[in-house]
């Protein structure tokens, strides 16, 4: 069984060896190599430590692979390394480590061992934006586990965000089981992103594991805000600050609460040419006073708790007027199809001048949360920016 017993791995005598001299009190001793595990070792947890440390002399280089090169970390002083992320279970690993010794003596040290298998994995999944997606300048990045998760701060830790621009967010947990990225301020137009989660190997709550390793990428199209309002029966889409159209609407009538557009940043999540809504599904079946049933076209969703963005012909003659819909953003056919065929998920739509708040966990409504607020669940708090953590080298998706 593995138990953590460091080992000194053997160096080449061209490097352990000096010439003789004369003058012995000053002849320098040959460096020393100690690595983590020993070698040879089997059955090491994937979240054991490993690291490589060099007494008399500096590391010059130290490769760790088990098929493919793993991301490592070197101290300041060159004298230890070790990796940035955990292992993978039942996998094999070579070391190989190349010193310069304070004797002048250049050699290198090679070791193998093998990480253990796990009992039991947790998944996980990027439940948004899609892979490859262009998406809006609100879009969050929204991590799904299988099962709760303990580790949080590890989970943070091994999450690690690329950015074509520096971008400053924070991690935040919605659940045990969720945890959702968003920048401070809305994301740069037409920045690139992608996400790396090392999870594999990463000790998640208990004797669990994550089960694999996840990569996201995506970009940030132009920036759409559309800015609705209550009170005065009109919305207007800008484009990169520009604005580009001026629309009619007609929000719901607000005779209960349940018929009240929700106000705050709501974000576009989906959209669908043709769904029929029917009240039966928020309680309020055939027979009720206030039953509906709808065939809606060019229909985008901006929350979970059934407020849609669509062609509603029946209200054209109070779009720009008065308030009548049950809660969705009543447009006209031809101001609907083209806000349609212009929306990206995670555009923002910010409703102003209702009494009823969009809620932090309907649908995509996180920018709800102050800056503060974001930050109350994040273990490891701003952790983007100028300041990220970086590998080596960055990922070749994005240019230094």
């Amino acid at each position: 069984m593995w138990r953590g017993v460091a080992a000194v791995g053997a160096l080449p005598l061209a490097l352990l060896g000096g010439a003789c001299s004369s003058h012995r009190t000053t002849a320098r001793p040959p460096a020393t190599v100690t690595v983590l595990p020993a070698r040879g070792t089997h059955a090491v947890p994937p979240d054991a430590p490993v690291s490589v440390r060099v007494r008399d002399g500096r590391l010059r280089s130290v490769t760790l692979a088990d098929g493919g090169r793993l991301e490592g970390r070197t101290s300041a002083d060159g004298t230890l390394w070790w990796p940035r992320w955990t292992l993978s279970p039942g996998r094999s690993y070579t070391l190989v480590v190349t010193v310069a010794g304070a004797n002048g003596r250049v050699g290198s040290v090679r070791s193998t061992f093998r990480t253990r298998r796990v009992a039991h994995t947790i998944g996980a999944t990027v439940v948004a934006p899609e892979p490859g997606a262009t998406v809006g300048v609100g879009m969050p990045i929204i991590l799904r586990f299988a099962e709760p998760v303990r580790n949080r701060a590890g989970v943070e830790r091994s999450l690690a965000l690329w950015t074509s621009v520096p971008v400053t967010g924070a991690w935040h947990w919605t659940s045990p089981s969720e945890v959702v990225f968003r920048p401070r301020a809305y994301w740069p137009a037409h920045t690139r992103v992608r996400l790396l989660a090392h999870l594999s190997g990463l000790r998640l709550a208990g004797a669990s594991y994550g089960a694999e390793d996840l990569a996201r990428d995506f970009s940030i199209g132009d920036a759409h805000i559309t800015v609705a309002s209550a009170r005065s029966h009109h919305q207007e889409v800008r484009v990169n600050g520009r604005s580009v159209r001026r629309m009619p609407i007609s929000m719901g009538k607000g005779t209960q609460l349940k018929y009240t557009t929700t106000s705050g940043i709501h974000l576009t999540m989906e959209k669908n040419h043709h769904v029929v809504m029917d009240s039966a599904s928020v309680g309020c079946p055939p027979g009720c006073p206030d039953h509906y049933r709808h065939d809606v076209y060019y229909a985008v969703r901006i929350s979970d708790s059934g407020e849609y963005e669509h062609s509603a012909p029946w209200s054209v003659g109070d779009q720009g007027s008065r308030n009548v819909s049950h809660g969705c953003i009543n447009l006209g056919p031809r101001d609907a199809r083209w806000f349609f065929r212009h929306t990206q998920p995670g555009d923002v739509v910010q409703v102003t001048g209702t009494r009823r708040r969009l809620d932090p966990g309907n649908g995509w409504g996180f920018w709800q949360l102050s800056w503060p607020e974001w930050l109350a669940t994040s273990r490891l708090g701003p952790a983007y920016g100028q300041g990220m953590p970086a590998p080596a080298q960055p990922p070749a998706l994005i240019p230094r």
